[in-house]
Protein backbone atom coordinates (compact mmCIF):
# COMPACT_ATOMS: atom_id res chain seq x y z
CA UNK A 1 0.00 0.00 0.00
CA UNK A 2 1.21 3.52 -0.75
CA UNK A 3 2.14 5.75 2.16
CA UNK A 4 -1.23 7.52 1.73
CA UNK A 5 -4.05 5.78 -0.08
CA UNK A 6 -7.83 5.45 -0.33
CA UNK A 7 -9.29 1.95 -0.36
CA UNK A 8 -12.82 0.62 -0.80
CA UNK A 9 -13.18 -1.60 2.24
CA UNK A 10 -14.13 -5.27 2.12
CA UNK A 11 -15.59 -7.45 4.86
CA UNK A 12 -12.11 -8.24 6.16
CA UNK A 13 -11.52 -4.52 6.80
CA UNK A 14 -14.64 -3.97 8.92
CA UNK A 15 -12.99 -4.67 12.28
CA UNK A 16 -10.37 -1.99 11.66
CA UNK A 17 -13.05 0.48 10.60
CA UNK A 18 -15.08 -0.29 13.75
CA UNK A 19 -12.02 0.43 15.89
CA UNK A 20 -11.79 3.82 14.17
CA UNK A 21 -15.49 4.51 14.83
CA UNK A 22 -15.10 3.50 18.49
CA UNK A 23 -12.76 6.42 19.14
CA UNK A 24 -15.85 8.68 19.02
CA UNK A 25 -18.78 6.27 19.31
CA UNK A 26 -21.55 8.87 19.48
CA UNK A 27 -20.25 10.93 16.56
CA UNK A 28 -19.68 7.82 14.43
CA UNK A 29 -22.73 5.81 15.46
CA UNK A 30 -24.41 5.85 12.05
CA UNK A 31 -21.40 4.39 10.27
CA UNK A 32 -20.65 1.88 13.05
CA UNK A 33 -24.20 0.53 12.79
CA UNK A 34 -23.84 0.07 9.02
CA UNK A 35 -20.49 -1.64 9.44
CA UNK A 36 -21.99 -4.07 11.94
CA UNK A 37 -24.81 -4.82 9.51
CA UNK A 38 -22.23 -5.43 6.77
CA UNK A 39 -20.31 -7.74 9.09
CA UNK A 40 -23.46 -9.71 9.88
CA UNK A 41 -24.64 -9.97 6.26
CA UNK A 42 -22.48 -8.65 3.39
CA UNK A 43 -25.52 -8.72 1.08
CA UNK A 44 -27.17 -5.90 3.09
CA UNK A 45 -24.39 -3.37 2.72
CA UNK A 46 -26.44 -0.56 1.13
CA UNK A 47 -23.34 1.32 0.03
CA UNK A 48 -19.54 1.49 0.13
CA UNK A 49 -17.19 2.31 2.96
CA UNK A 50 -13.97 4.07 2.01
CA UNK A 51 -10.87 3.92 4.18
CA UNK A 52 -8.08 6.49 4.16
CA UNK A 53 -4.71 5.00 5.09
CA UNK A 54 -1.52 6.71 6.16
CA UNK A 55 1.61 4.60 6.61
CA UNK A 56 -0.54 1.49 6.34
CA UNK A 57 -2.97 2.48 9.11
CA UNK A 58 -6.61 3.49 8.62
CA UNK A 59 -6.91 7.09 9.85
CA UNK A 60 -10.25 8.12 8.35
CA UNK A 61 -13.29 6.55 6.70
CA UNK A 62 -16.41 7.57 4.81
CA UNK A 63 -19.73 5.82 4.25
CA UNK A 64 -21.12 6.31 0.75
CA UNK A 65 -24.73 5.25 0.33
CA UNK A 66 -28.02 7.09 0.59
CA UNK A 67 -25.97 9.50 2.72
CA UNK A 68 -22.31 10.48 2.54
CA UNK A 69 -20.96 10.26 6.11
CA UNK A 70 -17.32 10.95 7.08
CA UNK A 71 -15.55 9.40 10.08
CA UNK A 72 -12.55 11.05 11.77
CA UNK A 73 -11.78 12.72 8.45
CA UNK A 74 -8.45 14.52 8.24
CA UNK A 75 -7.91 17.21 5.60
CA UNK A 76 -6.05 14.86 3.21
CA UNK A 77 -8.82 12.27 3.68
CA UNK A 78 -11.54 14.86 3.02
CA UNK A 79 -9.86 15.80 -0.26
CA UNK A 80 -9.50 12.13 -1.26
CA UNK A 81 -13.10 11.29 -0.34
CA UNK A 82 -14.37 14.32 -2.26
CA UNK A 83 -12.34 13.31 -5.32
CA UNK A 84 -13.86 9.81 -5.32
CA UNK A 85 -17.37 11.15 -4.66
CA UNK A 86 -17.04 13.64 -7.50
CA UNK A 87 -15.77 10.91 -9.83
CA UNK A 88 -18.65 8.58 -8.90
CA UNK A 89 -21.27 11.31 -9.30
CA UNK A 90 -23.77 12.26 -6.63
CA UNK A 91 -25.69 9.19 -5.49
CA UNK A 92 -26.72 10.42 -2.04
CA UNK A 93 -29.52 12.66 -0.76
CA UNK A 94 -27.33 14.32 1.88
CA UNK A 95 -23.87 14.73 3.37
CA UNK A 96 -24.15 14.41 7.13
CA UNK A 97 -21.83 13.99 10.10
CA UNK A 98 -19.28 15.96 12.12
CA UNK A 99 -19.55 19.56 10.96
CA UNK A 100 -15.90 20.22 10.11
CA UNK A 101 -15.64 17.21 7.81
CA UNK A 102 -19.06 17.71 6.20
CA UNK A 103 -18.42 21.36 5.40
CA UNK A 104 -14.94 20.48 4.20
CA UNK A 105 -16.36 17.89 1.80
CA UNK A 106 -18.88 20.43 0.57
CA UNK A 107 -16.15 22.94 -0.25
CA UNK A 108 -14.70 20.42 -2.68
CA UNK A 109 -18.03 19.12 -4.02
CA UNK A 110 -20.25 22.18 -4.33
CA UNK A 111 -18.96 23.19 -7.77
CA UNK A 112 -20.01 19.84 -9.26
CA UNK A 113 -22.81 18.74 -6.91
CA UNK A 114 -24.37 22.10 -6.12
CA UNK A 115 -26.46 23.94 -5.49
CA UNK A 116 -27.59 22.39 -2.22
CA UNK A 117 -31.27 22.53 -1.34
CA UNK A 118 -30.35 23.39 2.25
CA UNK A 119 -27.17 23.75 4.31
CA UNK A 120 -27.56 23.12 8.04
CA UNK A 121 -24.15 24.01 9.39
CA UNK A 122 -24.96 24.01 13.12
CA UNK A 123 -26.66 20.91 14.48
CA UNK A 124 -25.84 20.19 18.12
CA UNK A 125 -24.99 16.52 18.68
CA UNK A 126 -26.47 15.63 22.06
CA UNK A 127 -26.19 12.56 24.28
CA UNK A 128 -27.50 11.26 27.59
CA UNK A 129 -25.72 8.47 29.48
CA UNK A 130 -27.48 8.80 32.83
CA UNK A 131 -31.13 8.63 33.87
CA UNK A 132 -33.49 11.31 32.53
CA UNK A 133 -33.97 14.40 34.70
CA UNK A 134 -37.75 14.57 34.24
CA UNK A 135 -40.41 11.97 34.98
CA UNK A 136 -41.10 9.69 31.99
CA UNK A 137 -44.48 9.86 30.29
CA UNK A 138 -46.05 6.46 31.09
CA UNK A 139 -48.12 6.57 27.90
CA UNK A 140 -45.03 6.40 25.64
CA UNK A 141 -44.29 2.87 24.44
CA UNK A 142 -43.13 0.91 21.42
CA UNK A 143 -45.33 1.09 18.34
CA UNK A 144 -47.36 -1.95 17.33
CA UNK A 145 -47.76 -3.33 13.79
CA UNK A 146 -51.54 -2.90 14.03
CA UNK A 147 -50.98 0.87 14.43
CA UNK A 148 -49.23 1.35 11.09
CA UNK A 149 -52.20 3.18 9.54
CA UNK A 150 -51.96 5.78 12.33
CA UNK A 151 -48.18 5.94 12.38
CA UNK A 152 -47.34 6.34 8.69
CA UNK A 153 -49.19 9.69 8.27
CA UNK A 154 -47.39 11.03 11.36
CA UNK A 155 -44.03 9.92 9.93
CA UNK A 156 -44.86 11.52 6.57
CA UNK A 157 -45.84 14.77 8.31
CA UNK A 158 -42.63 14.83 10.32
CA UNK A 159 -40.41 14.07 7.31
CA UNK A 160 -42.12 16.70 5.16
CA UNK A 161 -41.83 19.33 7.88
CA UNK A 162 -38.18 18.55 8.59
CA UNK A 163 -36.78 17.87 5.12
CA UNK A 164 -39.05 20.02 2.97
CA UNK A 165 -40.68 17.45 0.69
CA UNK A 166 -42.89 14.40 1.10
CA UNK A 167 -41.24 10.95 1.24
CA UNK A 168 -44.27 9.49 -0.52
CA UNK A 169 -43.01 8.96 -4.07
CA UNK A 170 -44.58 7.85 -7.33
CA UNK A 171 -45.06 4.34 -5.91
CA UNK A 172 -47.78 5.71 -3.63
CA UNK A 173 -45.57 5.50 -0.58
CA UNK A 174 -45.02 1.73 -0.58
CA UNK A 175 -41.26 1.95 -0.02
CA UNK A 176 -41.58 4.52 2.77
CA UNK A 177 -44.36 2.52 4.43
CA UNK A 178 -42.12 -0.56 4.34
CA UNK A 179 -39.31 1.43 6.00
CA UNK A 180 -41.64 2.56 8.80
CA UNK A 181 -42.94 -0.99 9.19
CA UNK A 182 -39.40 -2.37 9.49
CA UNK A 183 -38.68 0.01 12.37
CA UNK A 184 -41.90 -1.02 14.09
CA UNK A 185 -41.23 -4.74 13.74
CA UNK A 186 -37.65 -4.23 14.99
CA UNK A 187 -38.94 -2.51 18.14
CA UNK A 188 -37.29 0.76 17.14
CA UNK A 189 -40.44 2.92 16.86
CA UNK A 190 -41.96 4.71 19.86
CA UNK A 191 -45.30 6.48 20.19
CA UNK A 192 -47.81 8.09 22.44
CA UNK A 193 -51.31 7.59 21.02
CA UNK A 194 -54.28 9.47 22.43
CA UNK A 195 -58.00 9.09 21.80
CA UNK A 196 -59.18 12.50 20.65
CA UNK A 197 -62.89 11.69 20.65
CA UNK A 198 -62.92 11.31 16.88
CA UNK A 199 -60.52 8.39 17.04
CA UNK A 200 -56.94 7.63 18.10
CA UNK A 201 -54.14 9.99 17.04
CA UNK A 202 -50.35 9.88 17.26
CA UNK A 203 -49.42 12.66 19.69
CA UNK A 204 -45.67 11.86 19.88
CA UNK A 205 -43.42 9.60 17.88
CA UNK A 206 -39.70 8.91 17.45
CA UNK A 207 -37.49 6.14 16.10
CA UNK A 208 -34.07 4.65 16.74
CA UNK A 209 -32.33 5.35 13.47
CA UNK A 210 -29.02 3.65 14.31
CA UNK A 211 -28.27 1.12 17.04
CA UNK A 212 -25.02 -0.37 18.33
CA UNK A 213 -24.46 -2.11 21.68
CA UNK A 214 -22.95 1.03 23.21
CA UNK A 215 -25.44 3.66 22.03
CA UNK A 216 -28.41 4.56 19.85
CA UNK A 217 -29.18 7.57 17.68
CA UNK A 218 -32.77 8.82 17.85
CA UNK A 219 -34.39 10.25 14.73
CA UNK A 220 -37.80 11.51 13.65
CA UNK A 221 -38.83 13.12 16.95
CA UNK A 222 -42.24 14.71 16.38
CA UNK A 223 -45.13 16.13 18.38
CA UNK A 224 -48.46 16.64 16.59
CA UNK A 225 -48.90 20.38 15.89
CA UNK A 226 -52.07 20.80 17.97
CA UNK A 227 -50.24 19.36 21.01
CA UNK A 228 -47.17 21.57 20.83
CA UNK A 229 -46.47 24.05 23.59
CA UNK A 230 -47.97 21.79 26.27
CA UNK A 231 -44.69 20.42 27.62
CA UNK A 232 -45.21 16.93 26.18
CA UNK A 233 -41.85 16.51 24.44
CA UNK A 234 -39.56 16.30 27.48
CA UNK A 235 -41.55 13.63 29.39
CA UNK A 236 -42.03 11.68 26.15
CA UNK A 237 -38.30 11.73 25.41
CA UNK A 238 -37.59 10.80 29.02
CA UNK A 239 -39.78 7.72 28.56
CA UNK A 240 -37.93 6.76 25.38
CA UNK A 241 -34.59 7.20 27.16
CA UNK A 242 -35.77 5.09 30.09
CA UNK A 243 -36.89 2.21 27.84
CA UNK A 244 -33.80 2.34 25.64
CA UNK A 245 -31.33 2.43 28.51
CA UNK A 246 -33.01 -0.54 30.18
CA UNK A 247 -33.45 -2.65 27.06
CA UNK A 248 -31.16 -1.54 24.23
CA UNK A 249 -28.04 0.54 25.01
CA UNK A 250 -26.71 2.77 27.82
CA UNK A 251 -26.28 5.98 25.78
CA UNK A 252 -29.03 7.78 23.87
CA UNK A 253 -27.97 10.38 21.30
CA UNK A 254 -29.51 12.62 18.66
CA UNK A 255 -28.73 15.72 16.62
CA UNK A 256 -30.99 18.71 16.19
CA UNK A 257 -31.04 21.89 14.12
CA UNK A 258 -29.39 24.66 16.10
CA UNK A 259 -32.14 27.12 15.19
CA UNK A 260 -34.77 24.82 16.75
CA UNK A 261 -34.29 26.30 20.20
CA UNK A 262 -37.54 24.85 21.54
CA UNK A 263 -36.36 21.31 20.78
CA UNK A 264 -32.86 21.96 22.15
CA UNK A 265 -34.32 23.26 25.43
CA UNK A 266 -36.64 20.24 25.69
CA UNK A 267 -33.73 17.84 25.26
CA UNK A 268 -31.69 19.77 27.82
CA UNK A 269 -34.54 19.45 30.31
CA UNK A 270 -34.40 15.69 29.85
CA UNK A 271 -30.67 15.76 30.57
CA UNK A 272 -29.12 15.65 27.11
CA UNK A 273 -25.81 17.49 26.82
CA UNK A 274 -24.12 18.78 23.68
CA UNK A 275 -21.10 16.61 22.86
CA UNK A 276 -20.30 17.87 19.37
CA UNK A 277 -21.65 19.59 16.28
CA UNK A 278 -23.05 17.97 13.16
CA UNK A 279 -23.81 19.53 9.79
CA UNK A 280 -26.09 18.37 6.99
CA UNK A 281 -26.06 19.28 3.30
CA UNK A 282 -29.42 18.41 1.74
CA UNK A 283 -29.93 17.85 -2.00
Amino acid sequence: MLRSALKVLAKDDVDEALILCAREPVANLFVAARLMALQADPRRHGGEIWGWYEAGEMRSACWSGANLVPVSATEPAIEAFAHRARRNGRQCSSIVGPAGAVLGLWQYLQSSWGPARDIRANQPLMALAGPPLVAPDPAVRRSRPAELELLVPACVAMFTEEVGYSPVAADGGAVYRAQVNSLVTAGRSFVRIEDTGSGPQVVFKAELGSVIPEAVQVQGVWVAPRYRGRGLAAPAMAALVDIVQREVAPVVSLYVNGYNTRAVRAYERVGFQTVGTYATILF
